[in-house]
């Protein structure tokens, strides 16, 4: 019966690891996990995320949809937003990757000079940006009426809304970066002239081939000369940051009491920021609804309790409660170091994240990541709920 029983034991975990070998010997070791080639194309971040594939599929799918298919804004302008965000973070690698599709969609190059070049209906959404990225908390109903009511460059609600998701979807996705240390130009460069990003985007509408060369000579050599300048304009992200002592405070030791703590039971996504924003984004609401259900269902070893633990620790940091939930467990489930990672990531203070490079709380880099995706579908989640509140008391009011 024993030999039965560990027969069955060894068949079962063979059946399990043979599909995930490829990723497991990828991601085995850090030194392998960032000097990998691309996987059948995919970028770096896509790599990452190839671990759940489950969950990468609708995070493509959702990407795909705000960059790439049918909305207000166009395709520059969404680019051009992403370049904000990532900078604000200081991510060179993702503006570097932005700014070349930024390019390829026919972008100004002299928008890449620094915002005091892009058109001044960018330029107003600097304020929202920052604090977005840093303090999601003080977004206020009076920063949606700044944008909404500018004169002739004021931003129309839909064009508002997508750009919030975009700024969100950007912030969330530096933590994912930096919670990985992934070098994602070094892996996103294609010796055969294939654009960085051009297979995760087509990969979500079910497209994983990748053509042997997309360029002429001729076109390769302009390619490269444009690559290089976007290089040397990603170089000094300052140009597209107007306040830099602008940064991450923890709310809890804020000295302002005037923003108060923000109640769930009061503003939640399943009872108010999903419908408002499919109404006025159509059909984005159900793709960020089905990352937040994906990732908190992935299968792992993980106790459900202990992920509840993660993202309500997150919300807590940057200023969100629930009334119905025993912050206790948090101490609980939680190690003080881990704790604190999950803040440094959630937050990119910077001048934490340098003690968090290469830290591992797993045994199995499988279950960082999903810890890692616990924290941006978490933050990206928090900053929405705090820009959609607003929008929602402005047109209340």
């Amino acid at each position: 019966c024993n030999c039965v029983f560990w027969c069955f034991c060894v068949c079962r975990a063979v059946f399990f690891l043979i599909p995930q070998l490829p990723f497991y010997l990828m991601f085995s070791t850090s030194h392998l996990r960032y000097g990998a080639v691309p996987l059948g194309g995919l970028d770096a971040v896509s790599q990452q995320m190839a671990l759940h594939p489950q969950y990468l599929e609708s995070f493509l799918r959702t990407q795909h949809y705000i960059l790439h298919m049918d909305g207000p804004l166009p395709l520059p302008y969404r680019h051009y937003i992403a370049i904000m965000a990532a900078a604000q973070h200081h991510c060179h690698d993702l503006v570097y990757l932005h700014s070349a599709q930024f390019l390829r969609v026919g972008g100004d190059p002299l928008w890449l000079q620094g915002l005091e070049a892009a058109p001044p209906r960018l330029r107003l959404l600097d304020h929202i940006n920052k604090v977005l990225a840093h303090q999601p908390w003080l977004t206020a109903c009076s920063h949606i009426q700044a944008l909404l009511k500018s004169g002739e460059q004021c931003w129309s609600l839909a064009e508002l809304v997508q750009a919030v998701v975009l700024l969100a979807h950007c912030h969330s996705l530096c933590s994912f970066v930096f919670g990985c240390d992934t070098d994602l130009v070094a892996l996103s460069k294609s010796p055969n002239g294939t654009p960085p990003a051009f297979c995760p985007f087509d990969a979500a509408n079910g497209n994983t081939s990748v053509p042997q060369s997309l360029t002429t000579p001729n076109e390769h050599v302009k390619q490269r000369q444009e690559e290089e300048a976007v290089v040397c304009w990603c170089a000094d992200l300052s140009r597209f940051i107007t306040d830099p002592d602008f940064c991450y405070q923890e709310f809890a030791r804020r000295e302002d009491d005037q923003f108060q703590v923000f109640r769930v039971q009061d503003y939640s996504w399943e009872d108010h920021g999903f419908s408002l924003v499919n109404r006025l984004y159509s059909d984005i609401g159900h793709l960020l609804d089905d990352r937040f259900r994906s990732v908190t269902s992935l299968p792992s070893l993980l106790s459900p309790d202990l992920k509840r633990a993660v993202w309500n620790y997150i919300h807590c940091v940057l200023g969100i409660r629930y009334d119905d939930y025993d912050y206790g467990e948090v101490n609980h489930l939680l190690e003080r170091d881990l704790k604190l990672y999950i803040k440094t990531v959630a937050s990119l203070c910077i001048k934490l994240l340098m003690l968090w490079s290469n830290v591992f709380f797993f045994s199995m880099w499988f279950h960082q990541i999903q810890v890692i995706l616990l924290i941006m579908e978490a933050r990206l989640q928090a900053e929405l709920l705090y820009a959609l509140r607003a929008i929602t008391q402005y047109m209340i009011a």
